[in-house]
């Protein structure tokens, strides 16, 4: 089965529907199995991704590519 990729925007969303699902108090596991993902992915994403808005994610991935770029 192949990777699913989910851009910025996606995790972001997933994030909130994720803090809403906490703060019914679903355990991680049932609200990383609900978002589709493993719990290691949640953790990551939630360390990454946490309290950003999207544009502020859109700005983080610009320059990531562009310190990527650079350095080649």
């Amino acid at each position: 089965m192949p990777k699913k990729r989910f851009t910025s925007e996606d995790i972001i969303h997933k994030l909130r529907e994720a803090e809403v699902m906490s703060a019914q108090g679903k355990t991680v596991a049932d609200i990383s199995r609900q978002l589709g993902v493993t719990e290691q992915t949640y953790f990551r994403w939630r360390k990454e991704y946490g309290g950003l808005k999207i544009d502020q994610a859109k700005r983080l991935k610009e320059l990531e590519q562009e310190n990527a770029r650079l350095r080649r």
